[in-house]
């Protein structure tokens, strides 16, 4: 979705899955945030982030995460990407509505703020 989005070039979907071969990108509270390796910031186009709910949960090493954020960053736009995230799943009653919402709007609403 990176991909289609112009985020990044079908490069980075390698580099996501090699820095899931390094260490999982799965964060806890059934929330994982896939990302690149450092070596595939040059194949970054924009920062951007996409939202993948999973209610049955998808693998993530021995975790299963019914959330996954993917994220790309220019230069360290990553690291406010992840701690906006990270400040957003602070409420447990909003990460679970997260999960499940089929409210596409509100989600968005979410992330931009």
């Amino acid at each position: 979705m990176l991909v289609k989005l112009g985020y990044v070039d079908e490069t980075y979907v390698d580099a996501m899955q090699e820095r899931e071969r390094l260490v999982s990108t799965y964060i806890g509270m059934g929330v994982a945030i896939p990302h690149g390796t450092t070596t595939a910031k040059g194949t970054v186009k924009k920062t951007g982030i996409v939202c993948f709910q999973y209610p049955q949960g998808v693998d993530f090493g021995e975790e299963k995460a019914q959330l996954v954020f993917g994220i790309a960053g220019i230069g360290d736009e990553h690291l406010d990407l992840l701690a906006n995230l990270c400040t957003l799943l602070e409420d447990p009653a909003l990460l679970e509505t997260l999960k499940t919402t089929e409210d596409v709007d509100w989600v968005l609403k979410q992330l931009s703020q």
